[in-house]
């Protein structure tokens, strides 16, 4: 059953309400082995290497506790704190805030909540190939082998080809959330999982820690979680479905993440298809720099 819903003068997109399945043993196992060992912890300290020593009993007890915020839509309210910490991008200035990546220290709990929530949103939600970011089985270097390839084509054609490289600054750190439910309700997300979404993301709020201690908390109300691991999908499901019109007009296009490449023969058209893309990216607010595109 579908249905369209407008939340708070924003889209709301349409809702697809839908049964889902209980969470099992199986997928939460999935989620812990997919988990990696030695990471920082979040604010309630508690490393998923303790869950993998507690074996089959953890697997029992994160199962139960996995279909309770299932069936609530709301998780513990310990996850909603977040340590943020920032990490040097080893280029540029050191002195220079731009050329620092801001991570959330997040409880390993429930990262691998996220990852049962992440597993089945990818079952469920169809990425187009033109997409090699954050995918399964997908790399830089197979994007740059695809991009190689069309170029050296032309070049036996003595053809010319013009490309456009589009990147968006801070994407992640600008996503605005009504407009991420209404995009994953674009895609054909359940409500369920929607509502789920929205509460990781409700009230949510962090501390910086620097070289001189912690600061005091404070909200963070637009974005996704920079250190979730739900978070990359989430992404690629925005840019999915933003970059439609553009990907469907255009001959050929590639993107990794937040960077896209669109190549034609007319560098008039590819052109006027770089305005398409910052059309559709003023729709939600984020920023653009022309000057940082290459033709």
């Amino acid at each position: 059953m579908r249905k369209t819903r407008e939340r708070g003068g924003q889209r709301g997109g349409e809702i697809v309400d839908q049964e889902v399945q209980k969470i099992s043993k199986v997928e939460v196992r999935e989620a812990l082995k997919r988990m990696k060992n030695g990471k920082a912890v979040g604010p309630d300290d508690i490393p998923v290497e303790v869950w993998r020593c507690l074996g089959e009993k953890a697997v029992d007890f994160l199962t139960r506790f996995f279909n309770k915020i299932l069936e609530s839509e709301r998780m513990s309210d310990e996850w909603r704190s977040s340590v943020l910490v920032s990490i040097f991008k080893n280029k540029g200035d050191v002195q220079s805030c731009s050329n620092y990546r801001g991570i959330k220290l997040m409880s390993h709990t429930m990262k691998v909540w996220e990852r049962v929530v992440e597993a089945r949103l990818r079952r469920k939600v169809q990425i187009s190939e033109h997409q090699f970011g954050f995918m399964p089985r997908k790399s830089t270097t197979d994007a740059i082998f695809a991009l190689r390839v069309l170029v050296e084509k032309y070049r036996e054609g003595q053809k010319v080809l013009h490309c456009v490289f589009v990147d968006l600054e801070k994407a992640y750190d600008r996503v605005p959330r009504e407009e991420l439910w209404y995009y994953m309700r674009k895609s054909g997300v359940a409500e369920k999982y929607v509502r789920v979404v929205q509460d990781m993301y409700e009230d949510s709020k962090t501390v910086v820690r620097c070289a001189v201690g912690v600061t005091n908390g404070f909200k963070v109300k637009v974005g996704l979680h920079q250190g979730s691991v739900l978070s990359p999908f989430l992404f690629t499901m925005v840019m999915e479905r933003l970059t439609d019109e553009v990907r469907q007009e255009a001959p050929w296009t590639m993107m990794f993440a937040d960077d896209i490449v669109i190549c034609g023969e007319a560098g008039g058209k590819v052109k006027m298809q770089g305005v398409e893309v910052v059309k559709v990216d003023d729709q939600v607010s984020w920023v653009n720099h022309p000057e940082q595109w290459k033709g």
